[in-house]
Order: structure tokens, then C-alpha cells, then sequence
């Protein structure tokens, strides 16, 4: 049960409040002034092509795509704009998991769950339920320059829009702080590195307590830079500073909080590191916020914010210019600075474009928020019902309740994933175990765990996670049916 907290709204909670209805998340607010798809509603087609509004190319742009988007598939597809066309020539139902046809109504019978990939679908039926917020026309010819304002590679208003949303969430402290954009929170990770790295030799090793996200390692050894090298996980480095000193170019230590996959908050582990905080998940949909982060350097993502990650834009908060800097020169080398073409998935993200107080946007249907961690909490509890009832073959990590100071109340857990245990000695791959039982994970050894763990993703679909709670209750139900000796002592 989940704690309400009384008394009046708090300042903050006002401030968030006024953010949330003026301000579009984390977009340029001229361009869905011009072009929000609410006023095709308040106009008339004047029979030419055009309407009251005076609006021509926009109005037949947005009837093919709401024409596009009307198409019924069921309830387990979509289509696109851009998918691929059929025998009519028209676009086709893109279906979910386990489900096929042209109008994607036909389940596949005992089907295998995809729990590999953090897609995080879930949030689609919220931009559905918000269509007419979340749209947005813009011109063939937009943002066409290399640059933006004032000649930089990135927008000074999105930096705005930015320094606002976080201020409103109350997840972070932008003030003193620079930001850098990046390809999702992905490209910023190596861009960091490299700022970080020292000129010359000895190479910095860069760390990671485990269970780690695996890009860490992926894109340090990948990159292979002479400035710095993979180092392996903090426990090894901290046993070694204890007995004897170490040589090196430094530290530089990944820490990600709430971490991916056990959804735990970290702090550095190594305190002579330098330490990059990935806050990818540090919404108040996956976990509670206890207090704004204010690391000296922080990244984040709109994936996991908006659930646009097809938009593939990420941002960093740093302190120090001079690393600020390196980063930014980094990623203009690299791809001239962050797309101007995300804009537009970023603008189906304007859920702030229509009214509503500070009560509702803290807590009622038009918070993307209270949305989606209703949507995450479900889902936990419903897979924790059927583990719990699991006594040897499967366990899960434990998520504490605990005060989140968006809500202002305490929060019951909403994690991304479920971290799974494998409990029989003979499951020495969990992921093979329960591939087995027609579920597909991604594997402990990945994450520099043990092979007895694997990382479920709860993020996806509503069809991706039922599917996957019913091969989980196939697995618990399975265990009265197994021979005693055929379980571990």
C-alpha cells in the first residue's frame, strides 16, 4: 500500500507544475507552438485543400498520417508511415510478439517470451491515449544546416527545455553545469572516455561494479584507445589498493543508478575514480527519486524517459568545462553533433502541450509519470505473485519500497528488469534454463555476474509481458510435477 503524503503542495511541486504545462519535454517550443496537431481540430476544411486556419501542405500531412495510424491491427501491431508497403501499396500491420496476420489477430500457440531486449514499449499506450499532445507537423526544410542556434551544434533552447524538465522532476541539479548531446546516452559513453583519458600513457582503466551494463566493456575494448583500457570490475581494483599500490593512469568508474539490471542505487565504489553516473532509468517510473543527483558528471536518455528510443538522443551534465569540452569536440568529430532529424519523434513526446494543474500533472492520467509507474508496478507485482510461489527452481531481487519526493509519498518498487536467480545447482546457465522453458533473457556472464543469473526485461508490450508471465507460471507449475530427486539438496 502506498503511503499519500498530506499538507499542501510544496513550492517545488508548484514550479513542476507551472513546467509541466508550459513547457514541452525537452523540445523546441516554437515548433510545436506552430505546428501542434490539436488546432487541426479547431479548423475547417475550406474544400481547397486547405482550411480556416490557413493551414495546406500541413493539414493533407497530417491526414495521411492520422489515416496511417487509425489502421486497426488488433491490438497487437501498428503501422508506420514508413513500414513496408503491401500488395495495395499501403503500409502493413507491424505485430507484436507471438502474434501474425495481416491485422495481427492470429496468436502463436505457446509461444517463446522475448525478454532480451529494454524496448520500452510500454509506454506506447500513453502516446496513444495522448495522440493529439504528442503530434507534430513540421516543413520538408527543417533545421536542413549543419548548425543550429547561433551557428553551435546544438539547440540553446533544448538546452533550456532540458535544464527545466530536470528541475521540475527534482532528478537532478543542472545549475553550474554543462550539457552535452549525444546518439542516445550510447555515443556518450566512449565520448566521456576519451575526455577523461589522460594524453599520455599510462592508460586510464575504465571500471564497473558488477552486475555492470555490458556497453561499458563493449564499446572500451571495441574502441581500443591508447589512452585507456578495460579494467574489469571495481571489487578486483579495491582488494588490490588495500594490499599494495596501484600503477595506472587513474580510474575511470561507470556507475549506473539505478543500475541495469538489479535496479539498485549506487554510489562509486573506487573513491579515488573518476566516476560517470548513468542515470538513464533515474525517472520516477522505474524508481524512487530520494533526492535531485548532482554528480560532477551525469548522462541520461530520452529512451528511458519517453520511451522514444527510436529518437536516439541522449544528453550529459558536466561539471567541469574543460571536460565538457572534450566531450562536445568528441561528438562533433565524431557525427558533427547530435541529429537535428530526432526532433520529430522527440516532439511526439510533448505531453505537456495541453492544460492541466499541478495536482493532475503530479498525479493524475495526463502524468507520463504516475502512467507509467502504474504501469511498471503492475508488472511487478503480478511476476513477483507467481516466483514467490516458486520453491527451488527461481528467485527474484528485492526492490524496498521507499519515499520518492516526485510523488511525494512512498513508492512501491516499478523496476525495468527482473534479475533472476536460478536456484537448482544443474541451472548452471540460467539462461539456458529458461530458454528451455520458452523464455528468452540475456545472460549473467554479460553483466560480469555469475551464468546463474539472467536479466528479464519487463519493458516491452503489454502482449511481450504477458506472454512472458504466462511461461514464467508454465515454470513455477512445472516444479510439482518434478521428482523430488530431481531437484538440488
Amino acid at each position: 500500500m502506498e503511503e499519500e503524503a498530506g499538507g499542501q503542495q510544496a513550492p517545488g511541486r508548484r514550479l513542476a507544475g507551472r513546467v509541466l504545462l508550459y513547457s514541452s519535454l525537452i523540445l523546441n517550443a516554437v515548433l510545436l507552438a506552430r505546428h501542434h496537431l490539436f488546432l487541426l481540430g479547431a479548423c475547417g476544411d475550406d474544400g481547397n485543400g486547405g482550411s480556416c486556419c490557413g493551414l495546406s501542405w500541413a493539414l493533407q500531412a497530417a491526414r495521411e498520417a492520422e489515416a496511417v495510424a487509425a489502421t486497426d491491427c488488433s491490438g497487437h501491431g501498428r503501422v508506420f508511415l514508413d513500414g513496408v508497403s503491401g500488395e495495395d501499396g499501403r503500409p502493413g500491420c507491424e505485430c507484436n510478439t507471438c502474434f501474425s496476420g495481416p491485422d495481427c489477430s492470429l496468436r502463436t500457440p505457446n509461444c517463446t517470451a522475448d525478454a532480451d531486449s529494454g524496448d520500452p514499449l510500454f509506454l506506447e499506450p500513453y502516446w496513444r491515449r495522448h495522440a493529439a499532445a504528442g503530434a507534430v507537423v513540421f516543413s520538408g526544410w527543417h533545421r536542413m544546416s549543419y548548425f543550429t542556434t547561433n551557428a553551435f551544434f546544438q539547440s540553446v533552447e533544448l538546452e533550456n527545455q532540458i535544464r527545466q524538465l530536470h528541475r521540475a522532476v527534482g532528478n537532478a541539479v543542472v545549475d553550474g553545469k554543462h550539457l552535452v548531446f549525444g546518439t542516445g546516452s550510447f555515443q556518450l559513453i566512449n565520448a566521456l572516455v576519451h575526455a577523461l583519458s589522460p594524453d599520455a600513457s599510462p592508460p586510464a582503466r575504465v571500471v564497473a561494479t558488477a552486475p555492470y551494463y555490458p556497453a561499458y566493456k563493449l564499446q572500451t575494448v571495441m574502441f581500443d584507445g591508447r589512452e585507456y583500457e578495460w579494467g574489469g570490475t571495481t571489487l578486483d581494483w579495491a582488494n588490490a589498493s588495500r594490499n599494495s599500490s596501484v600503477d595506472g593512469g587513474g580510474f575511470i568508474e561507470f556507475v549506473t543508478s539505478p543500475n541495469n539490471p538489479d535496479t539498485q542505487l549506487r554510489k562509486a565504489a573506487l573513491g579515488e575514480s573518476m566516476a560517470v553516473f548513468d542515470h538513464a532509468y533515474y525517472w520516477p517510473h522505474f524508481t524512487p527519486i530520494p533526492a535531485p543527483a548532482d554528480e560532477d558528471i551525469m548522462m541520461f536518455t530520452m529512451t528511458k524517459l519517453s520511451g522514444h528510443a527510436g529518437s536516439r538522443f541522449g544528453w550529459a551534465l558536466i561539471r567541469d568545462e574543460k571536460v565538457a569540452k572534450r566531450t562536445y569536440e568528441y561528438v562533433q568529430s565524431n557525427i558533427m553533433g547530435a541529429s537535428r532529424g530526432w526532433a520529430a519523434d522527440a516532439a511526439d513526446g510533448g505531453y505537456q502541450g495541453r492544460p492541466c494543474s499541478p495536482t493532475t500533472c503530479s498525479h493524475g492520467e495526463d502524468d507520463i509519470f504516475a502512467f507509467g509507474h502504474d504501469v511498471m508496478r503492475s508488472r511487478w507485482r503480478r511476476l513477483n505473485a507467481v516466483v514467490s510461489r516458486s520453491r527451488r527452481r527461481i528467485s527474484l531481487h528485492k526492490v524496498p519500497p521507499q519515499y520518492c519526493t516526485y510523488f511525494k509519498r512512498i513508492r512501491e518498487p516499478s523496476p525495468a528488469y527482473a534479475w533472476v536467480k536460478c536456484e537448482r545447482e544443474e541451472d548452471e546457465d540460467c539462461h539456458e534454463a529458461l530458454l528451455e522453458a520458452k523464455i528468452i533473457s540475456r545472460e549473467g556472464g554479460r553483466y560480469g555476474a555469475s551464468s546463474q543469473y539472467a536479466r528479464m526485461s519487463l519493458l516491452k508490450t503489454d502482449d511481450d509481458f504477458n506472454v512472458l508471465l504466462e511461461r514464467i507460471t508454465d515454470l513455477v507449475n512445472a516444479e510439482k510435477y518434478q521428482a523430488p530427486e530431481s531437484s538440488s539438496m
